[in-house]
């Protein structure tokens, strides 16, 4: 009889929801929407940590300002402690290796480090741990999902047909492996044009509200092209943290809202 490797999910102790982002594709965006959206989860009052599982290209650390950091290990538990910045746990490949360091790994050793994210990191407890996915839909998301039970996930794109057809690999993705899809963020959808409410389209409009069309249950969020957040980013320290009355912040706001009410905390 064979075994089927849903059944071998386990809870990590601790964590009441787990949420995955992922796009298919990447340069999207992907990654700051992560950071932004669990700052604005952190300012709903919850407890949320980040794992970052792009082993090829972590950008947690960068992100949030904590490069060269390197995670402790508690003495009791001997596990270890993630970075914690801004109210927010974080655990990255980007603190045990140098920023330039290429990881060039074979498929065990990715799963061997997952199963230590996810077992020998001390997250305490956390209402919501959010799933940086790397881009593409292959062995991290198959092994994620077969090893935690995922409440939801987001999907990230860009406007454009091209980046659409990689988002829509990964709708497809999740539903492979069961994890359900909760929303989908268009980002840099358009460009504000400065001194008007005029929106300006970066890219070339694409089909993704045909596509969601028979998604009743999924809800669609635009986020413009926002210089700043871009600044944010590359200094370290998310936006809606530095400036929660940004319009930018609100948007993420509304995410994390929309999130809640599609999970049990």
């Amino acid at each position: 009889m064979s075994t089927n490797p849903y059944d071998q999910q386990k809870a990590v102790p601790g964590i009441k929801n787990i949420i995955a982002v992922g796009s298919g594709k990447g340069g999207v965006g992907k990654s700051s929407i992560t950071a932004h959206l669990a700052i604005a989860l952190k300012q709903m009052g919850l407890k949320v940590g980040i794992l970052d599982t792009d082993i090829y290209g972590p950008s947690v650390p960068r992100l949030f300002g904590c490069l060269n950091q390197k995670p402790a290990i508690d003495e009791a538990s001997q596990k270890i402690k993630t970075i914690d910045k801004y109210g927010i746990k974080l655990m990255s490949m980007g603190f045990l290796i140098d920023e330039s360091q290429a990881v060039v790994w074979r498929g065990p050793m990715l799963f061997k480090a997952l199963d230590q994210f996810f077992k020998d990191v001390e997250w305490g407890e956390l209402d919501y741990l959010l799933i940086d996915l790397p881009p593409g839909t292959g062995d991290i998301a198959l092994s994620v999902a077969q090893k935690v039970p995922v409440q939801g996930a987001i999907v990230v794109s860009t406007p454009q047909n091209l980046s659409l057809v990689d988002a829509r690999r990964a709708f497809d993705m999740f539903e492979q492996i069961r994890i359900p899809v909760i929303g989908y963020v268009e980002n840099m959808a358009y460009l504000k044009v400065p001194g008007s409410e005029e929106k300006m389209q970066l890219f070339p409009k694409g089909q993704s509200e045909v596509f969601l069309k028979n998604k009743s249950d999924l809800k669609r969020f635009e986020l413009p092209f926002e210089t700043e957040l871009g600044l944010a980013c590359e200094t370290g320290i998310p936006l809606n943290q530095m400036n929660a009355g940004h319009s930018i912040a609100n948007s993420f706001n509304d995410i994390a809202q929309y999130v809640v009410s599609k999970t049990t905390t």
